[in-house]
């Protein structure tokens, strides 16, 4: 029996499909709202840790911010560019939720479940907060990348 090549499978007339140009815009707003949540709640719980009178988490905070900032640097930011490259290459017309691969979606997955296991009480806040804080600085500062390709009309 002959099949219908013009008729496209079910999943591939369904699936949202996005521009470059908003996929980058996913790629960044997704740094950057898990970066300032985790930036956030870092900041909170490392002031809960060492009280909010005392110089201590001052420095821890900005002493994590820094390290995040180095890491975006240094290990975040071929990351974003390498997603960001996977966008512009891929082209428009494409699935929005592929803006990350497969292996990047299961990462970010595995980071949640790490995530979750953290706050669940695996280490005191007095760790985890300055752990978040570096890793919210850290995508913080390597959304840039995104957001530039974007606004330079990449795709």
């Amino acid at each position: 029996m002959p099949t219908d090549t013009a008729t496209p499978p079910l999943l591939e007339r369904w699936k949202p499909r996005a521009a470059g140009r908003t996929q980058l815009l996913l790629a960044a707003g997704l740094w950057s709202a898990v970066g300032a949540a985790l930036l956030a709640a870092g900041a909170r719980w490392t002031v809960q840790a060492f009280g909010p009178g005392a110089g201590a988490p001052a420095l821890a905070i900005a002493l994590a911010a820094a390290a995040g900032l180095l890491k975006g640097r240094f290990v975040l930011d071929r990351a974003a560019a390498r997603i960001a490259d996977r966008i512009v290459a891929r082209g428009d017309g494409r699935c929005a939720g592929g803006f990350l691969s497969l292996r990047s979606w299961l990462l970010v997955a595995l980071m949640s479940g790490a995530g979750g296991l953290l706050r669940g009480g695996l280490l005191p806040h007095a760790a985890v907060g300055p752990l978040y804080v570096a890793i919210g600085a850290g995508l913080i500062f390597s959304r840039r990348i995104a957001w530039r390709r974007r606004r330079a009309g990449a795709s």
